[in-house]
């Protein structure tokens, strides 16, 4: 048999169908062309800034069939729908193929970054395991041994914390976050900046803690962050082995892939 000369093998290969991921957050919308095997390009603009117009300009000339969306802001949903009229869209939720199975109560309730994090997690690192998403809420998704989204914790973020603080109160000032030169602060600004880093990293390593206990896992836990102060959260937290800055948006090219033909 006579292989196709390579010309013909490289043009096949690049007639592969990319994706639109596009990842709605309260704070900002990160936008991704992908291929099947990974992601070509990624942009992000703030969420409250959000139109048709906006979409346009970010997207200029990539080219894609489907969009893979997951969106935890409903209003957006008009721009969405007016940008990509001409396309296919695919809203992630329990009812497409994730790669992960669901234990849960009212599927329909999680939230569709959840879903996304979920099917990422599992198809990168496997299970059990657990995605701890440092956004306006930090969330915490956890993976049964069995593949199975069961459930997760919901804490207020870190951002919303310290700002809550200096909204508040009349003489707290607003913080940039970053790591503490020391537990005991010199000024008020790094008595707050102690607060909320060392106090945060507590909180997430508690709840880890719980976590692991109830599920009964001692060993093989694998524990990914993702999201806006993952690295600065887990640059000293040992209980968290991998920062993933785009694991929404692998999720969403995991969910892309598997319903590419429905």
């Amino acid at each position: 048999m006579i292989s196709p000369p390579l010309k013909a093998r490289s043009a096949k290969k690049k007639a592969q169908p990319h994706f639109l991921l596009i990842d709605v957050s309260n704070s900002f919308t990160k936008l991704a062309l992908a291929s099947p095997a990974k992601l070509l390009r990624v942009k992000k603009i703030p969420t409250c800034e959000l139109t048709a117009k906006a979409l346009r300009k970010a997207v200029g000339d990539w080219k894609f069939k489907t969009a893979v969306i997951s969106s935890v802001v409903p209003k957006t949903g008009k721009a969405l729908r007016k940008f990509l009229r001409k396309k296919k869209m695919l809203h992630v939720g329990p009812e497409l193929k994730l790669g992960v199975g669901i234990d849960y109560p009212k599927p329909e309730t999680i939230g569709a970054d959840r879903l996304a994090n979920a099917a990422s997690i599992v198809a990168i690192v496997g299970a059990p395991a657990v995605v701890v998403d440092f956004g306006t809420a930090v969330t915490f998704d956890i993976i049964s041994p069995d593949k199975k989204y069961i459930g997760g914790v919901i804490a207020p973020g870190l951002q919303a914390m310290t700002d809550y603080l200096y909204q508040r109160t009349a003489l707290l000032p607003k913080i940039d976050l970053r790591e503490p030169v020391a537990t005991i602060g010199k000024s008020t600004r790094a008595a707050m900046m102690a607060g909320a880093i060392f106090g945060y990293r507590g909180l997430v390593k508690q709840i880890l803690q719980e976590i692991r206990r109830e599920m009964g896992v001692r060993n093989g836990l694998k524990v990914v962050a993702t999201g806006g102060y993952a690295e600065l959260i887990a640059a000293k937290l040992p209980e968290i082995q991998k920062v993933h800055p785009n694991l929404t948006l692998e999720g969403l090219r995991a969910i892309a892939v598997l319903n590419a033909s429905t």
